[in-house]
């Protein structure tokens, strides 16, 4: 019998001017305390975020999201926030904040594989 645990997540957006509060959902990072996980998956799709706005640097966004992604993980080299423990990086990452990289309000589930979940949450909301 698997046993299902808690896990939290945050959906990650691309907010090309944050004046006009659209986005473009571009991943999920997910954290699971239980399977000791902490990831963050994204899917950038050039032609959402350019129709929102033309001049957006998508080769930067790819950039940011690539830290995201390495700090999330805990990739030492990207410093001292990479460095904090799981938890603590999450919560770093998916604080509010009014930048062109943003994340919805965290929410909480409970599965039984982390990983599998994450690739779900990833499909449903991003692709």
């Amino acid at each position: 019998m698997s046993v299902r645990t808690l896990y939290e997540y945050a959906v990650v957006r691309v907010v090309p001017r944050a004046e006009r509060e659209e986005f473009v959902n571009v991943g999920v990072a997910l954290y699971c305390k239980k399977f000791r996980y902490a990831e963050f998956l994204f899917h950038l799709n050039a032609h959402k975020i350019k129709a929102l706005y033309s001049e957006s640097d998508i080769e930067e966004i790819k950039r940011h999201l690539e830290s995201f992604q390495k700090i999330c993980a805990g990739d030492k080299s990207y410093g001292r926030i990479a460095n904090l423990d799981q938890a603590e990086r999450f919560r770093w990452l998916t604080a509010n904040r009014s930048t062109i990289i943003q994340c919805s309000p965290s929410h909480t589930g409970m599965c039984i594989s982390a990983e599998d979940t994450h690739k779900e949450l990833v499909t449903k909301l991003v692709l």
